[in-house]
């Protein structure tokens, strides 16, 4: 009997997880920390003290870096071992993405190369194909690019205007275009590119290297921030590539950029953790050292209150980003049980499954680290806003991580539009639920009796997901197939959505580190998941408010209203004290410690 996911994609709004299930960042083995520590030295070693060298792209830099890291096997983490890679689990290698996040432009080049650049030949390849280029991409002989984008197709990636045809005597496809945005452009020895065939409506893929006749590199990209990472425009002006290098199948290319695309945003969620912890770092760094009115502005509340938050939004970033990569494993694990189902499919099919999961951390993720490098710039004051302080390299190179991966106004309709769709399709029974809790409105009291900690936070998640599921019934009753313009009231769901799942994630994290670990910080940990919840009952509260006012159906509205104020009434917390908590554990060690 074939086994079945616990939790599909979007399903979290419907079962109950146990902690039990959920995999946290307190559990990585031995073997996985050996990895981070890796990581962290080779940033200490190779990235840390050449930043400015990197920014200012000293000729060869970047490209040797890369070429080291993948002397130590880091560009390999995912690939497996037979093409020279260590084919550790998705886990692992957001671990590694999560420790190499903290080397700023160095971070993005390695990204671009382990994921993006490598992983589509990895899971859509053949064995020739990987044997020819996924070794050497795993060793770092050869460094891999990206190359979708074009100038009149951003985030409407299908309608790219690159063209391949076949030649007349069969062995060759003749490619003309343009992409642009290209990370690791300027050094990339071997790229993905995406392409129509003929009149194809969809795309196809193709291995292409940069060394051939008609692949032409414009200069380097002037940007706000990640100055250090290649960017560039690549032409195709009648490049020669061989029938063989077609990645997977004719008109299968759309569906490889999607789901690489799905991975790449939950990887994404990893990287600005080891930005974000950092950044945190910074702060506390120099709120231990700066004094003002005669003492450290660590002792000020104003200046806690900024810390401790800083820490809340990175520990339940974390806790959501580890969670659903553990989801993603387990569903590889199980694909690849069924009958005819190779690995790179197993694993894609895993990420497309976690599609709506993967925009989530996207958006959040990216979010909580502007915050935490904005309130870094702020801790530091007029320092921080100078360049001679890293404060100012981590808030320029934040802001991109809300652009690409699909920006987060596309995301945030994916995650909504995603789940919805799976409700439609009966993938999960989203809609069975839906109209349950919308039927129970007239009968729904507002009474909270205390069953206990975890319980209660528990159920605090819970109502969150109920506010998403009845406004998700009423929306698409409205709207039917026009709700997909209604792009304000989709956001307000996603917000929505967004809260519950990093909400339960977080409850169910500090609810096993209780049960599994014997930490001395569970009292802090409780503090942030008690302000979490909190603040973020009051969110949900107003983006419910928005999108029920904004679907105007009179019928439904008070009792919507009605519903929404018992589903967001939690008990109060005492939020000054819980933040000075943190902070002060924060000030105590000096570092992020959590």
């Amino acid at each position: 009997m074939e086994k079945d996911l616990t939790i599909k994609g979007g399903e979290f709004l419907l079962k109950k997880t146990e902690a039990n299930a959920v995999f946290i960042p307190e559990e990585f083995d031995e073997e996985q920390q050996m990895i981070a520590q890796t990581c962290d030295d080779f940033l200490e070693t190779e990235v840390f003290p050449n930043l400015d060298r990197i920014d200012a792209q000293e000729e060869g830099l970047m490209r040797s870096i890369v070429e080291k890291a993948g002397e130590l096997g880091l560009l390999g983490v995912s690939i497996p071992e037979e093409y020279d890679g260590f084919g550790q689990s998705f886990v692992t290698s957001m671990l590694a993405s999560e420790r190499m996040g903290a080397g700023c432009s160095f971070a993005v080049a390695f990204s671009a190369h382990t994921g993006i650049g490598s992983l589509p030949i990895a899971y859509y390849g053949n064995h020739e194909q990987k044997q020819k280029y996924l070794k050497k991409l795993a060793t770092g002989e050869w460094a891999g690019a990206y190359c979708l984008t074009e100038p009149g197709a951003g985030s409407d990636a299908n309608s790219g205007k690159t063209k391949a045809v076949l030649s007349e005597d069969g062995k060759h496809y003749i490619l003309n275009g343009q992409k642009m945005w290209i990370t690791n452009g300027g050094f990339a020895d071997v790229q993905t590119v995406f392409a129509k065939i003929d009149n194809d409506r969809v795309l196809s893929a193709f291995i292409v290297e940069r060394e051939w006749d008609g692949v032409v590199l414009n200069p380097e990209e002037k940007k706000m921030g990640i100055k250090g990472s290649s960017t560039r425009q690549i032409f195709y002006n009648d490049v020669k590539v061989p029938v063989e290098n077609l990645l997977g199948k004719r008109g299968e290319g759309f569906r490889i950029a999607l789901n690489i695309l799905h991975m790449g945003r939950i990887k994404l969620g990893g990287n600005v953790l080891g930005a974000a912890k950092r950044a945190i770092t910074q702060s506390v760094n120099y709120a231990n050292e700066r004094k003002q009115f005669g003492t450290l502005i660590a002792n000020f509340g104003s200046i806690k209150h900024k810390l401790g938050e800083q820490v809340i939004k990175t520990f339940t970033t974390e806790s959501a980003v580890y969670r659903v990569s553990k989801d993603i494993d387990d569903a590889i694990e199980i694909y690849m049980a069924k009958e005819g189902c190779d690995y790179g499919r197993a694993v894609m099919d895993a990420f497309g499954q976690y599609g709506a999961e993967a925009a989530i951390m996207k958006v959040f993720g990216s979010e909580a680290l502007d915050y935490v490098v904005d309130e870094t710039v702020q801790i530091m004051g007029g320092m921080g806003f100078s360049a001679e302080m890293p404060a100012d390299r981590a808030y320029r190179d934040s802001r991109i991580n809300r652009i690409f991966e699909g920006t987060n106004e596309v995301n945030r309709l994916i995650v909504a539009d995603t789940i919805i769709k799976r409700g439609q399709k009966n993938h999960i029974a989203l809609f069975e639920k839906a109209k349950e809790l919308v039927a129970g409105l007239d009968n729904l009291t507002d009474s909270f009796e205390s069953k206990g900690y975890y319980e209660d936070k528990s159920n605090i998640a819970e109502n969150f997901k109920n506010v998403a599921l009845m406004l998700m019934e009423v929306a698409v009753n409205k709207f039917d197939r026009k709700l997909v313009h209604e792009q304000e009231v989709l956001n307000s769901l996603s917000d929505i959505l967004m809260a519950a799942y990093v909400a339960e994630s977080t409850v169910l994290r500090v609810q096993k580190i209780e049960a599994t670990q014997n930490s001395d910080n569970l009292g802090i940990y409780k503090d942030m998941l008690d302000v979490y919840l909190f603040e973020a009952s009051s969110e949900v509260y107003k983006h419910a408010m928005d999108a029920i006012h904004s679907i105007e159906d009179e019928a439904m509205t008070d009792k919507l209203i009605k519903g929404v104020k018992v589903y967001t009434n939690v008990p109060g917390v005492n939020t000054k004290d819980a933040r000075r908590r943190i902070a002060d554990k924060l000030i105590e060690e000096n570092k992020y410690c959590f």
